[in-house]
């Protein structure tokens, strides 16, 4: 049998990544398990956004603000597992057994909800071959805008994401198209309006037919456009194409007839700001959580992490005080300070 942990986080977003620093810091034998191949949740979207409303946190990128999370969460050693979809979730007199898509199984105390608003998948261009050009220049996020630099950029969509990204990309790109099939756009009038005025090119009931390999079939070059009210076609060379036509939320993860987790929407677990759920052994925290009066926001989500987890840490042990130290007085932070301290030191001789 595979080792028994006090908690397992099932997430590795925001709300996962500091329940998982916070579960150590209260003394919990701590494991995460992430369906994704990266931690980071839905910041890894946006890698390139600026994000400012962290209290006491100078505007920060998005994968900057990931890895600094990541960084965290691993501060007291959890196991941590990626590429780690949950299934099924089944109770067996005092533990949880947690099963896998691959048909493994994991062995715990309690359970820890924050999978924020599911698995989520960009909906992906329905053309045939288009994945082979995955790894080349066709995107479904911006990871980096220094490789659209100088270049011919096709964004697909009409969404705010896509005028964003129109936006950001036209001071520092030879050309920004954006082709959207309906008749408006739906992103922010404010937003398209910026777009218009920074050159951007927006062709509105127009849809990506085709793409057209390079000479060496490694890269798109060409795309082939049409016009779905006159049906007439264009082929347009270009050397990246970003398609943003939103994400497909996978909500999975199901529970055996003994365990009763109210949800909301079919899907938000309803549950207290304590991140206590109806079902005993059962917490949640971030966006899949709902209670009356939740902030939807970052600095929200880590308040939840730490009431679930000082709500799973007084369920393991009753006496136990149902508030961690705070850091700047805590014992466990004593040798990492000295660590740190010292490492400045040494950089101001």
């Amino acid at each position: 049998m595979q080792p028994i942990y006090d908690v397992t986080i099932i997430g590795g977003g925001p709300a996962g990544l500091y329940s998982a620093f916070y579960s150590g810091l209260r003394g919990l034998k701590t494991k995460l398990l992430e369906s994704q191949p990266q931690l980071g949740g839905k910041v890894l979207l946006y890698p390139e956004k600026l994000i400012w409303d962290i209290g006491g946190h100078p505007p920060v990128l998005g994968e900057q603000f990931a890895k600094q999370l990541i960084e965290q969460a691993k501060t007291f050693d959890p196991t941590i597992l990626t590429n780690t979809k949950v299934d099924f979730i089944e109770r067996q007199d005092d533990l949880f057994i947690i099963h896998t898509a691959t048909g493994e199984k994991h062995y715990s105390r309690t359970v820890l909800l924050a999978v924020g608003g599911g698995i989520i998948n960009p909906q992906k261009l329905t053309l045939e071959g288009a994945e082979k050009y995955e790894m080349a220049n066709l995107h479904y996020t911006v990871q980096s805008y220094k490789r659209f630099v100088d270049k011919d950029i096709l964004i697909s969509g009409g969404g705010n994401a896509a005028i964003d990204w129109a936006v950001e990309l036209s001071p520092i790109a030879k050309s920004v198209t954006v082709v959207y099939r309906k008749e408006k756009l739906s992103a922010h009038e404010a937003t398209v309006q910026e777009a218009l005025d920074a050159g951007v090119h927006i062709e509105c009931n127009t849809t990506i037919t085709k793409l057209t390999a390079n000479a060496n079939k490694t890269a798109i070059q060409l795309v082939t456009c049409e016009n779905t009210t006159t049906k007439q076609s264009y082929i347009r060379q270009i050397d990246e194409v970003i398609v943003s036509h939103g994400y497909n939320c996978e909500a999975s993860l199901t529970f055996d007839e003994a365990i009763a987790v109210p949800k909301k929407d079919d899907y938000y677990v309803e549950g207290r700001a304590t991140g206590e759920t109806a079902q005993p052994g059962i917490f949640a925290a971030g966006d899949i959580l709902s209670f009356e009066g939740k902030i939807n926001l970052l600095l929200g989500t880590f308040q939840d992490a730490a009431n679930a987890v000082n709500s799973i840490k007084t369920y393991l042990e009753p006496s136990a005080y149902r508030h961690g130290m705070v850091s700047s007085h805590n014992e466990l932070f004593k040798e990492k300070n000295r660590s740190i301290i010292e490492k400045q030191l040494v950089q101001v001789n």
